[in-house]
C-alpha cells in the first residue's frame, strides 16, 4: 500500500520564486487593463478620490431605487387586484417561514 501523505522528491519541486513573479506581472497586466476598461465605460472613472466615486455610486443607486419605485407604483394602480393578491401571497410565505 502506498503512503498519500508522502513528500515529493526535490526534482518535482517547482522554483515557486519565478512562478510568482511570473503570476505577479500577470495579475498587474490583469488590472491595468480593467482599470482602461473601467475608465472607457464608467461614467465616473475619471473622479479624483474614492469619496466622490462612491457618492457617484449613491447617486446612481437612488436614481435606479427611484424608477423602479415609479414603475412598481404604476403597476399597482394598473392592477390593484394582482398587486394586493401578491402581497397576501408574499405575507403568507413570509409568515410561515418565520414561523418555523
Amino acid at each position: 500500500m502506498t503512503d498519500p501523505y508522502a513528500t515529493a522528491p526535490t526534482a518535482d519541486i517547482v522554483d515557486d520564486e519565478l512562478e510568482s513573479s511570473s503570476l505577479d506581472r500577470q495579475a498587474s497586466d490583469f488590472l491595468a487593463d480593467a482599470d482602461r476598461r473601467a475608465s472607457e465605460t464608467r461614467p465616473f472613472a475619471q473622479t479624483t478620490s474614492i469619496r466622490q466615486a462612491v457618492r457617484e455610486d449613491l447617486n446612481q443607486t437612488r436614481e435606479w431605487a427611484r424608477s423602479r419605485a415609479t414603475s412598481t407604483r404604476e403597476a399597482i394602480v394598473d392592477e390593484p387586484i394582482n398587486a394586493a393578491l401578491y402581497a397576501v401571497g408574499a405575507g403568507v410565505l413570509i409568515g410561515l417561514l418565520l414561523r418555523r
